[in-house]
Parts: structure tokens; sequence; C-alpha cells
């Protein structure tokens, strides 16, 4: 690799860890759950990125990124330790109305921290591979077909495990306290 190839490599990494690295930092908090986790998901993430580019052309480095990120999540989930260390996720913050907040504004804050308190309580809930398929096809907007590659799996568990993961959100958001209004079918009431 020619002087200038490598410089331009090294500026294409850097404006790509830059560009994308609180993207894939929100990701990984959906998969495990924990900011600290997901930290140290994203870190090794890149790592292995940038150790990829350095030695190859890697076509999308966005698109490569998910999937190492998504197999480092599968596999530091297969661990034994892992699942014996319990670690507890920071609260999500709310943003602050300031002092002329309406009462209504500070309520509306105060709902919307619990929903998103209850939804990720229930999205960790799932299994690992329901918890990834859930966040490819619905947070990230994937297709099945999309999913499909990056988890290595076949299109047919990909619906199988959407499928699967929504009925078990459903159940325990229908019977949450927020009357988020949910009903069996997902629909709002």
């Amino acid at each position: 690799m020619a002087r200038g190839d490598k410089a331009a490599v090294e500026d294409e990494l850097e404006q790509f860890v830059q560009g994308r690295y609180l993207a894939l930092r929100r990701t990984a908090y959906l998969l495990c759950g924990d900011w600290h986790r997901a930290e140290d998901l994203v870190q090794g993430t890149l790592v292995k990125v940038v150790v990829a580019a350095r030695r190859r052309r890697v076509e999308s480095l966005d698109a490569y990124s998910r999937q190492v990120l998504l197999r480092l999540f599968l596999a530091e989930n297969r661990r034994l330790w892992r699942r014996q260390e319990k670690s507890w996720a920071e609260p999500v913050e709310v943003a602050d109305g300031g002092a002329g907040a309406t009462r209504s504004a500070t309520h509306s804050a105060a709902a919307d921290s619990d929903l998103k308190l209850t939804v990720l309580s229930a999205l960790r809930g799932l299994p690992p591979r329901q918890r990834a398929t859930v966040v490819l096809r619905y947070w990230e907007d994937r297709s099945v077909e999309e999913t499909a590659a990056l988890l290595g799996i076949s299109q047919g568990t990909v619906k199988s495990q959407s499928a699967r993961a929504l009925a078990a959100l459903r159940v325990v958001l229908q019977d949450d306290r927020l009357g988020l209004g949910i009903g069996s079918e997902g629909a709002t009431a």
C-alpha cells in the first residue's frame, strides 16, 4: 500500500469513528442494556474494524461495524461468566424543562422517562438473539434480508425471532402501569 493510500485509509477511519461512534453506542446499549458494557462493545468493535480496514479494503465500514458489534454481543452472551455477573444500567436522563416549564411539560417528561424505562426493561428481558433481531429490525429499520445477513441466520429465523420477541414485549407492555394502551394485537387503543 502506498503512503498516500495509507493516509487516505487513516482519514476515512478517523471520520468513520467520529461520525458513527454515538450511533454504535446507542445500538450497543439497546442490545445489552448497560452503558458500561455498551462502551466495551463499541470499543471492541472499533478496534476490530480499524485493524481489518488497515489490512484490507472494507467495502462498507458501517455495515461491517454493525456485523462486528452484533457478533461481539452474541459471543459475549454465550460466555458463562457473563451470565453470572449482573450489572445495573444507569438511569435514563430526563431533559430538564428549565425554571419556566409548566406542570404538564414536567409531567410529560416524567411519563416519557417512565415509558423509556419500561420499554428498555422489557427489551432487556428478551433473549440475546431476539433482542438483536428486534434492535436491527425496528430500531435500525433493517429489512428481513439485511437482518438475516448481519446475524448469519436464515430469513425464516429472523421472522420467527421477531414474532416471538414482539409477542413477549406485548405481554410485558400490556401489563404495564403507564397506560400505554397496547392490546394483545399490538395496536394502541
